[in-house]
This record gives C-alpha cells, structure tokens and sequence, in this order.
C-alpha cells in the first residue's frame, strides 16, 4: 500500500508548527529548518510503523528535541576565531528582549524552558524526552527562570 499520500498530507498540515518549535528550541531559524528537515526524514522512513501505533506529530517533535540536544552535546563550548581582533569591538546595549535573553540560556535549560511552557510538558516527559532526571529538570528550570529574572525587565502597570 502506498502511504506517501498520507505522509505528505501529514507534512504540509504540520511543518509549520514543527518548524516554529524548532526555531524555540534552537532561536535560530537555519538550524530550525535543518532540525525539521533531519526529522521529517526519519518519520519518513517509520511512517508505516508511526502512523498507525503513535501520534506522529509527538514521535517528530520528539526527534527534533533528540537531534537538538545531539547537537548541542558535540559542539564544543568555546567558539575558536581564524584572527584574533586588533582592537574590541564596541557592544551596542539594545534594552534586554525575552526572546534575546532566553537565547542565551544554556542550551538545557532553554530546551526545558521551551518543552514546560510552550509544549506545556509535565516534568516527567521533559525528563524522558532530555534524558535527565525530574529533579534536574526542576532545577535546570529554576535556575534559568532565575537568570530571566534578573535580566527581562517586566511590564509596568498602567494604574
């Protein structure tokens, strides 16, 4: 039976809220595309075996948090310059942005920020999908919204 009709209904109904939790988890719009694309290729190939037993919007997004988290663990954390700059590059300050702010959290603790509040994800899934415990997940939580508070200025009320 040829299900490839079934899968590319599948594709064009859900890419793009794929690629939008992509692009949350990774803030990154090529890395995003690259994530969904790596993805959508592997339900691809389990298809007949996913479309049947599993939901497979879940089994994708869960291959995205997966290949997302494979890359940050091989990237090494220094970023090595071919030149070394004669003279500092001046910084501009722009006002401290939520979306700026969470992308400069730990690659972990933005993928559990992303999985509670935009998957709405209970600590449980968040620790199955990482590979971390529930207490580390509470922590790595903790700890970033810890971090956001100290830099996003709230909103002021208007009263």
């Amino acid at each position: 039976m040829d299900d490839a009709p079934e899968f590319a209904d599948f594709a064009a109904e859900r890419i793009d809220a794929l690629f939008r939790y992509a692009y949350m988890l990774t803030g990154n719009p090529h890395d995003a595309a690259d994530l969904v694309q790596e993805a959508m290729i592997r339900l691809r190939g389990s298809w007949p075996r996913v479309r049947h037993k599993h939901n497979p919007e879940s089994y994708v997004r869960t291959t995205i948090t997966r290949l997302h988290i494979s890359v940050w663990r091989r990237r090494r954390r220094e970023q090595l310059a071919w030149e070394v700059p004669d003279q500092p590059q001046p910084v501009a300050e722009p006002p401290p942005d939520l979306w700026d702010e969470l992308a400069k959290l730990p690659k972990r603790q933005r993928a559990v920020l992303v999985l509670r509040y935009y998957e709405d994800r209970s600590d449980a899934e968040i620790a199955e999908i990482l590979g971390i415990s529930p207490g580390t997940v509470r922590s790595q939580a903790s700890r970033a919204l810890g971090k956001l508070r100290e830099t996003v200025t709230p909103l002021r009320s208007l009263w």
